[in-house]
């Protein structure tokens, strides 16, 4: 008798990311390895925060001798928060960044975002949350007006794709094969706005001229 295997489950995740304010200037460059590596950019926004704030963010490092040296780093100037989502997102982010010292990070992952970017221990470059229950508290923190909604995963996420996307996306993918335009991106993007099942169509009134 065949084995059955079990059918794929689609799980997404999100992790905060900070941008710090030393390598604000390589915002463009490290969004540009972030989004190749197979991340999703779902919320981003720029601020400055007050030593206050720093030490509400980083509470759970409250009392450590580097901590007064962290709150000042981090309100020397504006950073980028970003919320990302992938696969394993708080995982897969936590290695591309790399270990928190920049210095090692250089020896041991030298093509992690920190050993790129970073200086040292304290100056290295980039955020990431630790875990998931981490993640969630910090996406709050940096984005207090966004409601964190779960994502759907497994068996939900599939019927909600069954629902409302594949039909369209099916339909669309089938008719871009036909006419194998040069630009498929671009032909198929302009395909799902004219397609799109949920547009809002103009009603037609028509006229009646009085005898």
């Amino acid at each position: 008798m065949q084995a059955l295997m079990p059918e794929p489950q689609i799980y997404v995740e999100r992790t905060l990311a900070l941008i710090k304010p030393d390598v604000i200037d390589k915002e463009e460059e490290i969004e540009d390895i972030i989004l190749r590596s197979g991340f999703t950019i779902v919320q981003k926004r720029k601020l400055q925060l007050s030593p206050e704030q720093c030490s509400n963010f980083y509470a759970d490092q409250y009392g450590k001798m580097f901590f007064p040296n962290l709150t000042a780093y981090m309100s020397s100037g504006p950073l980028v928060a970003i919320v990302l989502a992938r696969h394993h997102a708080i995982a897969y982010w936590k290695e591309l960044i790399g270990p928190s010292n920049s210095i090692r990070a250089k020896e041991t992952h030298p093509d992690s975002l920190r050993a790129i970017y970073g200086t040292d221990d304290l100056r290295n470059a980039v955020h990431g949350s630790i875990r998931f229950s981490s993640a969630e508290r910090e996406i709050q923190f940096m984005f207090p007006e966004v409601i964190i909604e779960p994502i759907p995963v497994g068996q939900a996420a599939k019927d909600y794709l069954n629902l409302y996307v594949n039909p369209t996306l099916l339909a669309g993918l089938t008719e871009l094969c036909k006419q194998k335009p040069a630009d498929p991106l671009i032909w198929f993007a302009d395909w799902l706005i004219e397609h799109n099942p949920n547009k809002p169509r103009l009603q037609q009134w028509m006229t009646v001229e009085e005898p």
